[in-house]
């Protein structure tokens, strides 16, 4: 009687809790039927009850399959082939990582795998984990359902019933994975979705999918993200231990390590979970990806992987890029980031154009890391002289002995009186054209510019490939030959391997196959070997550089360095008969660097790769073009010694002088027009004069001061301080105005 009284509370206990459990569902069924009958109670009045009565079987077994019809769904080749990684990658001219670069910041995602390539250990440890009858359901395991069903009703805690399959479903259609999506008919759609792709789709090709798409930690997808990020491993690599933390994710990317290491524990039924545990709580560990990175050419990659998923072979070569990326590193890290911060490295093949090493910047204290300096426009400095000289030795108006005057020289312009300046502030009077390029004098060069015309130089360039000059010669005017228009590194170093080809140009190569464009002469031989020969000359450079600067090597090689206004820029740009190397050092936020000099900034870089590249077997000089001659040239003043000087054919002269005063035509030289003079409060008025001086052969000349002659000699004339806007005229024996400064006095 006991036992009975017993199993009758048993099961009166059952009835209530199923009681309990089924009638909230009672209850929405109850809710809808109601909202049914409302919707169907005219219509059964329409057409009948008996009709009606009978329809209505029809009418919900159609409502149910149209409420429950699953999406459609693509083919695994579909899938498959629209995978897009978050990711791209830059491979070197052997086909070697060089950089990988993330580009779609949405989800970590790198390149699809296939199954095979995953390894055993981690493919047995999902099935077992998400879905243990997976190879033999047709893609709902209604063993699950049940069981899941049962747990439900006696109150327990239900296990997941959803297979791999309707999880796929679930990747595949965002409608059936919406938040809220967890109702009956929900259920039965992604149900019905999971039928579907059982019915095209095999289960290796369901398993593949399904691990390439699964959510893990944070924001990596797939299990080569995973991997990689929880890890540092690839897929294939992972042990059983990981593998299982892996698995243990995958119901809850965001679960606490606690939870992932008991789930992990429990499916392998380890008795000590402790290494469990340990690899758990180490999941979260950053830059785990990025140490798979080699970050070669960070900048390169930027550059050519606008696109996610793109795979791009380059031109670089590894060793070269290597030797560039250590030269600026070493080089930075011994100025210190007080007196310089950023840099970069261009090192092209002269024969073919392709760009082998590529250097954007290093890092270390940059505090623009990001910018690519290589392609950054800059300030050219002296690095265009090069190409002024030449355009003038070809058209045979000046030769490698023509004699420039460094002298100080005042240019109006329409926006003010422009008054070039050497490096040291020193002039060396009359030079020639090969000390005044080796030395990078400056006033000698903005004399050559007014002798060249400032439009046809910048024309020159433009057609050197300096396409960043889209102003005409007025835009840049005298500065032009200072290097004042903005440049790329890219464009120095292609502008410069023309100089080492003699003169003919072509575009630069940075993707392996990619068709060079077809060479153009740009600059005569001849012109490009003399301008190379002086580049190359260390003796002529001595007076600037020393004997033995950074610039000369143990084998023949032409430099040229360059520094920008205000010293924010620093160049060295040369070439030996195979290599350009282009160097460029500086602050790319644009302020000034501290102590550092053209032989001390950019070309100790520029030697040390020249050396690397050139180990084991030197650079020769090239050979010399027809049309060339040489001579032996003395200089009438004894301003330089005499040497055998490099001459186009027919330009030759054995004696060089500086043009006599009286073939000059004369100039006031001061007061400058434009200037501003104020009288010295210190000193009384009438002890204050303006000093005129007038040069070139001035005998019979007078001036004239606001139309008022003036009597004496033209030069050593002492002007009386007048307020006011004043007008200095010089006149010839003819009384013709041949020069005229307009000046102020305050």
């Amino acid at each position: 009687m006991g036992q009975l009284t017993r199993l009758f509370a048993a099961f009166t206990a059952w009835v209530d809790r199923t009681e309990q459990a089924l009638w909230p569902h009672v209850h929405r069924m109850g809710a809808k039927v109601r909202s049914a009958r409302d919707w169907l109670w005219p219509k059964l009045k329409a057409i009948g009850w008996k009709r009606g009565l009978l329809a209505l079987p029809v009418l919900a077994v159609l409502w149910l399959y149209l409420a429950t019809l699953p999406p459609s769904l693509p083919d695994f080749a579909d899938v498959r082939d629209e995978w897009k990684s978050s990711d791209s990658w830059l491979y070197d001219r052997n086909g070697q990582l060089l950089d990988e670069v993330r580009v779609d910041f949405t989800m970590r995602r790198l390149a699809w795998m296939k199954l095979d390539a995953m390894g055993a250990p981690l493919r047995d440890a999902v099935i077992h984990a998400e879905d243990r009858r997976f190879f033999d359901h047709g893609g709902v395991d209604m063993l699950a359902l049940a069981s899941s069903f049962r747990s439900r009703i006696e109150g327990k805690r239900a296990r997941g019933a959803s297979t791999i399959t309707m999880q796929l479903a679930a990747f595949l259609s965002p409608d059936i994975a919406r938040p809220g999506a967890r109702g009956w008919k929900d259920k039965l759609r992604q149900m019905r979705a999971a039928w579907a792709i059982e019915n095209h789709w095999d289960k290796d090709e369901i398993l593949e999918a399904y691990l390439n798409l699964a959510p893990f930690r944070g924001e990596a997808q797939g299990v080569p993200a995973g991997a990689l990020t929880l890890f540092g491993k690839a897929p294939d690599k992972l042990d059983a231990r990981e593998a299982a933390v892996m698995a243990a994710l995958l119901p809850d990317p965001t679960a606490t390590p606690q939870k992932v290491a008991a789930r992990a524990c429990r499916q392998l039924a380890e008795k000590d979970c402790s290494v469990i545990e340990a690899l758990a709580a180490n999941i979260s560990a950053r830059g785990r990806l990025k140490a798979q990175d080699p970050d070669l050419a960070p900048h390169l990659a930027g550059k050519l992987l606008p696109e996610p998923g793109m795979k791009v072979k380059t031109t670089i070569d590894p060793k070269a890029q290597l030797i560039a990326v250590q030269a600026l590193r070493h080089q930075l890290m011994g100025l210190g980031p007080t007196r310089v911060r950023d840099g970069a490295v261009v090192v092209v093949d002269n024969a073919s154009g392709e760009v082998l090493a590529y250097v954007g910047g290093v890092g270390l204290d940059s505090t623009a890391a990001s910018v690519d300096g290589a392609d950054a426009a800059r300030q050219a400095g002296s690095t265009l002289k090069p190409f002024l000289y030449a355009q003038l030795i070809e058209r045979k108006w000046l030769t490698a002995a023509s004699i420039l005057d460094d002298s100080p020289v005042q240019l109006d312009t329409a926006s003010g009186l422009y008054v070039p300046r050497n490096y040291d502030n020193a002039f060396l009077g009359p030079v020639s054209v090969r000390r005044a390029l080796a030395n990078s004098l400056n006033v000698p060069a903005v004399r050559a510019l007014l002798v060249d015309g400032v439009q046809d130089f910048r024309d020159r360039l433009w057609d050197l490939g300096y396409n960043g000059l889209e102003g005409d010669g007025a835009y840049y005017g005298f500065s032009l030959a200072l290097g004042s228009a903005e440049v790329t590194l890219l464009e120095q170093a292609n502008a410069y391997r023309t100089l080492a080809n003699g003169g003919r140009w072509s575009a630069l190569r940075l993707r392996a196959g990619d068709e060079g464009s077809k060479p153009r002469q740009i600059i005569d031989p001849a012109a490009s070997w003399i301008v190379a020969d002086i580049l190359s000359d260390p003796s002529a450079r001595a007076g600037t550089f020393g004997v033995d600067s950074a610039l000369r090597l143990p084998f023949w090689a032409a430099a040229k360095t360059g520094t920008s206004k205000g010293m924010r820029d620093n160049w060295c740009v040369g070439f030996s008969d195979r290599y350009t190397v282009a160097v460029w050092v500086g602050n790319l936020e644009g302020d000034s660097m501290r102590s550092v000099s053209g032989t001390s900034g950019a070309a100790p870089v520029w030697r040390d790769v020249m050396l690397a590249l050139h180990a084991g077997r030197p650079g020769t000089a090239p050979p010399r073009p027809k049309g060339i001659e040489a001579m032996r040239v003395t200089f009438a003043t004894g301003s330089e010694p005499a040497r055998s000087e490099w001459f186009i054919a027919g330009t030759g002269q054995a004696t060089m002088a500086e043009a006599p005063a009286f073939s000059r035509r004369p100039r006031i030289t001061n007061p400058a027009s434009g200037s501003v003079y104020a009288y010295d409060p210190d000193i009384p008025p009438d002890r204050q004069s303006l000093g005129v001086a007038v040069s070139g052969a001035v005998s019979g000349y007078t001036l004239s001061l606001d139309g008022r002659a003036l009597q004496g000699s033209p030069s050593g004339m002492q002007l009386p301080m007048l307020p006011g806007s004043h007008l200095l005229a010089l006149h010839d024996e003819g009384g013709r105005k041949v020069d005229q400064v307009r000046f102020t006095v305050r």
